[in-house]
Formats: C-alpha cells, structure tokens, sequence
C-alpha cells in the first residue's frame, strides 16, 4: 500500500458511514461503505445552486437594464462594479454546485472493506473520483485494531488498523462520531474475527 493509497483513505474517512455485515461461517467480515450521497450534501449542492443561479440572473439583469429575477430590482444595479461582481460570484458558485453534484453523482467515497479469511486479504475498495481506487493487505500483516477517540471540539472516534511497517489505517467514520461503548463493540468483534490485540482507550 501506497502513501497515497493511505492519504487518500485519510481524507475520505469524514464522510464514510459503515454499515458491517459478517457471514463467520465462511470467514468473511464485509463493511459496506456510504459516500457522498447523504441529505447534508443534497442539501448543500442545492443551496448553492440555487445561489450561484441568482447571482448570474442579477448580474444579467444588471447589464440588460431588465429584471430576470422575481424578487428585488437588480437591474437598477450599475453593471460596473456591482452587476459584474455578483456575475464572478455567481460563474464561482455555479462550478462549485457542478463539483458537488458530480460528487454525488458518482457517490464519491463509496466502498467496501471486505476481511476474507480464506484468501488471507482485506481488500479496501473506495469511489475515487475518476476511477475506484482498491488496496489490498494481507491479513498476517495487521498486528492489532486500534479504537482511536479524541474528544474536545473536534471530536473523533474511529476504528484504526495498526499494520506491521505502516501508519495506522483508519477504516471507520469519524463524522457524527458513534457511541463510545457501539465503537468498542464493533471493535472487539473485529479484532476476535481477526484474533487480533484491541488496543486503546
């Protein structure tokens, strides 16, 4: 596994949400990961367009002398300076909703961590944005799991892998951090899967 494999999973554990699903019988451990595709983002993507939609409507509105929008009189604005800035805010925030829906679109971040005890492997799977990114390790290499919880303002609690030559691979949520006492126990199942050390707290 690559740095940047890991940098990648590093970034995109803030919008992971796990939802883990065992069959012990054949030695598989599979969690299902959720991506950008949830209500705060729909919600966000559609607050900026809407936005940046208004602004180029009055800065159009601005420069033809005609209002193109329901509310408010934007074509008594002089074009230049005021017309033209809500143009520039509004080509900004346009291309930001474009980014966001595209996010959305392709559920960015989406994935599977898959624990196959037959094959000796974990493979992570995420929703990169142009392609999906997949990273295997072997399981004989990951030496414990680690609970990781840090409290204060920035709160974060999630399950780490402590991997044998490398940086602790996170691969649980840290947004909307769970319950102390379900991370514990999400742990421990996962470490007695793996017959593992579960460290922290």
């Amino acid at each position: 596994m690559s740095e940047n494999d890991q940098s990648f999973l590093e970034i995109m554990e803030d919008d992971l949400t796990v939802i883990a699903s065992e069959n012990a019988d054949e030695g598989i451990l599979e969690q299902k990961i959720n991506g950008s595709r949830k209500w705060s983002n729909y919600l966000v993507g559609s607050m900026v367009t809407i936005g940046g939609i208004g602004f180029l409507l009055a800065s159009a509105s601005s420069y033809i002398g005609r209002d193109l929008l329901p509310l408010g009189n934007p074509s008594s604005l002089i074009f230049v300076p005021q017309g033209l800035i809500m143009g520039i805010y509004g080509i900004v925030a346009s291309a930001l909703a474009v980014y966001l829906w595209r996010l959305i679109s392709i559920n960015f971040g989406s994935g599977k961590n898959c624990f196959d005890k037959k094959q000796g492997i974990l493979i992570l799977s995420r929703q990169g944005f142009f392609e999906e990114i997949n990273i295997e390790v072997p399981l004989k290499d990951i030496k414990a799991i680690k609970l990781d919880a840090r409290e204060g303002f920035n709160t974060r609690r999630r399950i780490c892998l402590r991997i044998q030559g490398k940086k602790d691979l996170p691969i649980s949520k840290v947004g909307s951090p769970p319950p102390l006492l379900e991370l514990e126990e999400e742990g421990a199942e996962l470490a007695r899967f793996l017959n593992v050390n579960l460290e922290g707290f």
